[in-house]
């Protein structure tokens, strides 16, 4: 049952080949065989919730012998540990969070619940988003299930390792600067960043407001556009999600690419690119062709401004909004504290970890008086010459297609004396963030055994494009259907 798809899983309760509950039953035993750190697992999950899934997967059971179960009811999920989950612990992977048991659900998972879906668990994570490999996590790295020598690309890492392992049919994640799409590629699935604003962040821990994207993570394009229906919509308790109309976005996925205009940017295609990824994306982009796409040579002139602004705007954010974590009203809290004062710099130092610390300290300099102009300001206006960028090359074109990532997964610990190597993994997606357009990743085959991802990007409001230049794509290849042999 682990090697079908959530199309398939769904068909499948629906034609009674199995029920929810043998379904769940099969995946946590997966989960105990696989995942366990103690037993050098690749530690995908933080928390696993037996009770809750089997729980939730009784109920789907008898909404199905009902008649009154949707299309995704009694499938299986597992949900990044950035979302509140009420009665279950959310740690954002940080010691910070270790004690806290959410009172209420982000809107993410109310309307997951609400859809039927079985959550297995909360998955591992960089600590609060921050990180590009999933070793900042306070519990510990995650491994690639495709090398568990080397990393799964984060912060949505414990997502991505979770679903390429077969742990979880699909996950949620969360996208600031390539979050779902980096791990993605370099974990072999489709992940998806939709427009800012489109899902509601209410209930997700903040890292950087402006950024933050909801997505979901899966194995096929058509996975993406089932989950992409539930989580997708307006939320009034959210102030930053747009009441805009969510299409039925499975109704496209066969439209033809015939006339389809494709966007090559030539900064994505330069130096820093590997030879191998740059080859398999050229062939991709032949495939697309034979499907009856073009392409023409686009210019985003200040996408390499995209890291240097990235990393002025998003640690300013972050250190506005984990400063609410100071060890009074919850979080961790240092012992034996002398004075209010010690309290706050007792429990901050011992609560963030060393790359979270960082960010915070980088923000808050950017911020200061004297420096906000200089930096702060400055990088916004780069953000608005990204956007024209953006806004001048789909005048010229439908989608931007180019490499998710500059090279395929890396060994554990290669980069983390690095931070600024670190950093540049994101180099082809933080772009996408900082213009609130909606971007995925898409596996494009293999280099030394290693997954490769493709990266389509296009307009506000697109989603249902991308996800159908996807699913054709997948139509004529097989790479989403690899599974890394210890785990098949």
């Amino acid at each position: 049952m682990h090697t079908l798809t959530l199309a398939e899983l769904a068909a499948g309760l629906e034609r009674r080949d199995f029920s929810s509950v043998e379904l769940t039953r099969h995946f946590l035993d997966r989960i105990a065989r696989f995942d366990g750190k103690a037993n050098g697992g690749i530690n995908s999950y933080i928390t696993v919730t037996p009770e809750r899934a089997l729980a939730q997967a009784g109920a789907a059971d008898a909404a199905r012998a009902a008649g009154s179960a949707g299309a995704l009811t009694g499938v299986p999920l597992a949900q990044k540990d950035i979302f509140c989950t009420e009665g279950v612990k959310t740690t954002c992977a940080s010691k910070m969070l270790d004690s806290f048991i959410s009172p209420y659900n982000a809107e993410v998972v109310s309307r997951c619940d609400a859809a039927g879906l079985v959550m297995l668990g909360k998955t591992n994570m960089d600590e609060f988003a921050m990180g590009s490999s999933n070793e900042t996590s306070y519990y510990g790295a995650v491994k690639n299930p495709w090398d568990v020598s080397r990393v799964p690309g984060g912060s949505s890492g414990g997502s991505a390792a979770a679903v390429a392992a077969r742990l979880a049919p699909a996950a949620t994640g969360t996208d600031t600067g390539g979050s779902i799409r980096q791990p993605a590629a370099l974990c072999n699935l489709t992940g998806l960043k939709p427009s800012y604003g489109r899902i509601s962040r209410w209930g997700m821990i903040a890292f950087a407001s402006s950024l933050d994207q909801a997505g979901p993570m899966t194995q096929t394009a058509e996975d993406a556009a089932l989950l992409l229906q539930v989580m997708a919509g307006h939320d009034a308790k959210d102030s930053t999600s747009i009441d805009h109309p969510v299409p039925d976005y499975r109704a496209t996925l066969g439209d033809s690419l015939q006339g389809l205009r494709i966007g090559l940017p030539k900064q994505f295609f330069g130096e820093g690119l590997s030879a191998d990824t740059g080859a398999l994306i050229q062939t991709a982009i032949r495939e697309l062709e034979k499907l009856g796409a073009t392409t023409v040579e686009v210019d985003l002139p200040n996408s390499g401004l995209s890291v240097p602004a990235y990393y002025v705007i998003a640690p300013a954010e972050c250190s506005s909004n984990l400063s609410r974590f100071d060890g009074v009203r919850f979080g961790h809290r240092c012992d034996s504290p002398k004075d209010l004062e010690d309290l706050y710099k007792r429990s901050r130092a011992e609560g963030f970890g060393e790359e979270v610390r960082r960010r915070i300290m980088i923000g808050t300099y950017a911020l200061s008086a004297g420096y906000y102009d200089a930096y702060y300001l400055q990088a916004q206006r780069v953000r608005r010459l990204i956007k024209q960028d953006f806004d001048a090359a789909f005048a010229q074109c439908d989608v931007i297609l180019g490499p998710t990532a500059p090279e395929t997964a890396f060994a554990l610990g290669a980069k983390q004396a690095d931070p600024i190597a670190m950093y540049l993994q994101d180099i082809y997606t933080i772009a996408t963030n900082l213009a609130g357009l909606p971007g995925m990743s898409i596996p494009a085959g293999f280099s030394g055994g290693l997954p490769v991802g493709l990266q389509l990007i296009g307009p506000y409001w697109s989603e249902a494009r991308l996800l159908n230049v996807a699913h054709r794509y997948q139509q004529v290849t097989d790479w989403h259907r690899q599974i890394p042999a210890a785990f098949a």
